[in-house]
């Protein structure tokens, strides 16, 4: 199919409501005879799964497997910033006149990719982001980049669009089109935003820390909840999951990190190893 036929379509489908269908099917039991198919044709190393294949009730039982506690060591310096994904990095930078590259000519403001909070985005304006993609292949747990206290959650509905190299390249503003599912992180150099891009085919976005939390439901209102006392987390402590592939995208303030040389578009990264430096903790702040 063509690019102009792919995007009229993906604009004609009903995605929300395709994406909680194909929720529901993956959930069944059925859906565990899929396993294998879906191991070959996305080639998963399942040595590091925590059981064996056969044990899994269901393709999203699968989906959102957990690893051995040895699979994914974290990187414990307190000068150094994990991945929080299993992904590939697409776009990291600095977030200039307001603005983060989505891909070639693309581009979106903070205040868009944060629902249009002002106050909340002045705080990253000149800071630096990361955009990490989830293939179908990934483990799709979520885990905390830093050491952090999780202060505040804001639920965005929205569209879900594909957020494979496809959909980056098609549809404009894809990110703050799709919904989204924001953890603020209070840490030793402010505040981060870990912000969970929701996708096609994506039938929840779940958070440890809240469980009442749900995301593509009928329905679907804007929220916000802030914790008080913050909720402690301990860096690469596991934060969510996604319920089938996205996004996550980091925000960092001003002067907070710079990125280790290797981090650039197009490389794999994985849970706990390092992406960038704090210059704050550097610099005795």
């Amino acid at each position: 199919m063509n690019d102009k036929c792919w995007l009229k379509l993906m604009q004609w489908l009903p995605k929300r409501w395709v994406s909680r269908q194909f929720g529901r099917l993956m959930r069944r039991k059925w859906s565990r005879r899929l396993i294998p198919l879906y191991i070959k044709m996305y080639r998963i190393d399942t040595r590091d799964v925590v059981k064996d294949v056969s044990e899994f009730d269901s393709l999203l039982d699968f989906f959102i497997r957990r690893l051995r506690a040895d699979a994914r060591p974290i990187d414990t310096h307190p000068e150094r910033i994990v991945s929080p994904v299993d992904g590939t990095v697409a776009e990291r930078g600095t977030i200039r006149d307001n603005q983060l590259i989505q891909a070639k000519g693309y581009a979106y403001t903070v205040e868009q990719l944060l629902g249009g909070d002002e106050a909340r985005a002045a705080s990253f304006y000149n800071g630096s982001f990361i955009t990490l993609y989830l293939s179908p292949r990934d483990y799709h747990r979520i885990h905390a980049p830093i050491a952090a206290g999780i202060e505040a959650m804001r639920y965005i509905p929205g569209e879900l669009y594909p957020v494979n190299e496809r959909g980056i390249r098609l549809v404009r503003q894809l990110y703050v089109r799709n919904e989204r599912l924001i953890s603020y992180l209070l840490t030793d150099c402010g505040t981060v935003a870990l912000v969970k891009v929701g996708a096609t085919n994506v039938g929840s976005i779940k958070v440890d820390y809240d469980p009442t939390i749900g995301t593509n439901v009928k329905g679907a209102r804007p929220a916000e909840r802030l914790y008080e006392p913050a909720i402690a987390v301990h860096k690469g402590e596991e934060l969510g999951r996604f319920e089938f592939g996205s996004t996550v995208i980091l925000l960092f303030p001003p002067q907070c990190v710079t990125f280790l040389p290797r981090i650039k578009a197009g490389e794999a990264v994985r849970v706990g190893e390092p992406i960038a430096h704090v210059l704050s903790l550097k610099e005795g702040k």
